[in-house]
């Protein structure tokens, strides 16, 4: 496929015009292009003038980037969430850019890179708290938590009677342990969930969560990365007004948006794959009883 008239589809389906974001720490060189230094999102590496392939990530982890290139394939485009790499171990603001080593590899291979953030995260059929919700069984009543000016988060009823049985189900989706911060009741058959894929835990969502007397919040980050202060309070507040919190890491809670997004690509008449990728642990907190 035509690689331009792959990113102008993207661009459009995802309304790319309507939506703001922050990258100006993404640092790639010569290499990024005058499309995301001006927007900050959409086409990062333009590499390629033909797509035979697409792989999905949520990541463009230094493992999805290897598994890539060691499959020997050109004319490839790599579509991740975030256009750095997550890490709670880096100093200060936890993502990474890329290696620059691999940039002239990627390049030769014809390896291109698109990321979508915010207009992933806004609500819609391939967004990342939708299909979160959708994968753990939760309803889809409500849109809420704008960020960048869209609603990214869902309200809704779930069929599980209790937290445990609620974080159970999350920990069978991603498989691996959750943290379920138990600040409330564990009767839920009665109460509104509200759902936040990735770093969840922002004063400007528990204002919101707090107005609707929500009791039970689901989302990836759970514990202060770096002792960040607002995230801090998010746990000071949950705490004193009973609301159950359960992380379920920042990667694990937006891949089912990435896995979505081949059946988007697969209809575009391309081969899609998505690459596995490890989670960081660190970024939930420990169980509370």
């Amino acid at each position: 496929m035509n690689a331009n008239e792959l990113y102008q589809k993207l661009d459009c389906d995802f309304e790319l015009g309507k939506c703001e974001d922050d990258w100006v720490q993404l640092d790639l060189g010569e290499h990024l292009t005058d499309n995301f230094k001006e927007r900050q999102m959409g086409l990062v590496l333009d590499n390629t003038d033909e797509i035979e392939k697409v792989y999905t990530a949520v990541f463009p982890s230094d493992f999805v980037l290897k598994t890539i290139l060691d499959k020997g394939e050109k004319n490839v485009l790599l579509f991740t969430h975030h256009p750095m790499i997550w890490d709670t171990k880096a100093e200060g603001f936890p993502f990474l850019n890329i290696d620059k080593e691999l940039l002239p590899k990627l390049e030769e291979r014809g390896i291109s890179l698109y990321t979508l953030h915010v207009p992933l995260d806004k609500n819609g059929k391939y967004s990342t708290s939708v299909n979160l919700a959708k994968e753990i069984g939760i309803s889809h009543d409500e849109d809420f938590a704008k960020y960048f000016g869209v609603l990214v988060g869902v309200i809704g009823k779930t069929k599980d009677g209790t937290l445990s049985e609620l974080s159970k189900r999350l920990e069978g989706a991603v498989g691996h342990e959750v943290s379920t911060l138990k600040y409330g009741a564990e009767d839920i058959k009665d109460e509104k969930i509200a759902v936040v894929a990735g770093g969840g835990n922002d004063l400007d969502i528990m204002k919101e969560l707090l107005e609707k007397n929500i009791k039970v919040f689901v989302t990836g980050i759970s514990r202060a990365i770096g002792d960040y202060p607002p995230a801090v309070e998010f746990d000071r507040l949950a705490k004193e007004n009973g609301i159950n919190v359960i992380g379920a890491t920042h990667y694990s809670t937006e891949k089912f948006a990435c896995i979505q997004m081949m059946q988007y690509f697969k209809e575009q008449g391309l081969v899609a794959e998505f690459i596995e990728d490890a989670t960081d642990m660190g970024d939930i907190a420990c169980q509370q009883n």
